[in-house]
């Protein structure tokens, strides 16, 4: 549903899923996060989020918003480089 939504609203990819039964993790690659920084791809992002139910909403707890250039040279930005590693590669989940 997260996937579906956000692509409808026009974003490049979007990958989702659930790491557990408390949280989602969400991943935004599209063209016009480059040379955009974070706070402004967040204001890009967020009225799309606000769209979803509020449960999915609350669910949200990784979201990994990366221009196209970061994710293909991860070496462009230490910070979105690990959050796209956990999002591959899942850390064990507690719950």
């Amino acid at each position: 549903m997260v996937e579906e939504e956000l692509r409808r609203a026009g974003f490049g990819r979007v990958d989702a899923y659930r790491y557990n039964s408390a949280s989602l993790r969400v991943r935004i690659i599209d063209s016009r996060f480059e040379s955009v920084a974070r706070d402004e791809r967040d204001r890009l992002v967020e009225p799309f989020i606000d769209q979803l139910p509020a449960s999915t909403q609350s669910d949200i707890v990784n979201l990994v918003l990366l221009a196209p250039s970061e994710f293909d040279r991860p070496e462009k930005s230490l910070r979105e480089f690990m959050q796209n590693v956990e999002f591959e590669n899942p850390s064990r989940s507690m719950l």
